[in-house]
């Protein structure tokens, strides 16, 4: 057994599975994509998530099935690689002058600093400018990363209340700020 197989076989059916569509599914990414260790991890989360799914419903359609699971995982993949670039291994030893360096590195000059610290100010200061309710709530939903809802549970307001302190901090921030 390769080691493509190992997670997939040790599912109830995994083995079966694996044996029957582990070539194709490898032949059918390997085809839309050149990178073969990618293509293998694709392999073996496509058969992971048919064995999940047969846990809970019978797959008619098995073939159809598979593949339609590898179709949208190859359209995920994609969707992330636009989302989050890195710069490739074969660019990297290709850049015999040291550009990728300029495009890799922010250049941290005394004046980019200052630029920083500067806009950081201002945001601080429309931050100040705002009434308590509408700055907790900002705070909480943009750098804290909480959801609405357990904001307005916190506050005992609205989920539509959270989403207009939402917008108008946004607004006045725009605004202070100059990104109108």
């Amino acid at each position: 057994m390769s080691p493509l197989t190992d997670k997939v076989a040790a599912s109830p059916g995994g083995e079966d599975l694996a044996a029957r569509y582990s070539a194709p599914l490898l032949s059918y990414f390997q085809r839309r994509i050149k990178d073969r260790s990618q293509a293998e991890d694709l392999v073996q989360d496509a058969l992971l998530r048919v064995i999940r799914a047969s846990e809970y419903e019978v797959i008619e359609h098995p073939e159809s099935y598979v593949f339609k699971v590898a179709a949208n995982l190859l359209k995920d993949s994609r969707r992330h690689a636009v989302r989050h670039p890195t710069v490739s291994r074969a660019a990297v030893e290709e850049d015999a002058q040291g550009e990728l360096d300029d495009r890799l590195v922010d250049e941290r000059s005394p004046e980019r600093v200052l630029d920083g610290e500067t806009s950081l100010a201002q945001v601080l200061q429309a931050l100040g400018e705002l009434n308590e309710l509408t700055r907790n709530v900002f705070v909480l939903f943009r750098l804290e990363h909480m959801k609405q809802k357990d904001i307005a549970a916190l506050y005992g307001i609205a989920q539509s209340t959270v989403e207009k302190h939402v917008m108008r901090a946004v607004l006045h921030l725009a605004r202070r700020c100059g990104r109108s």
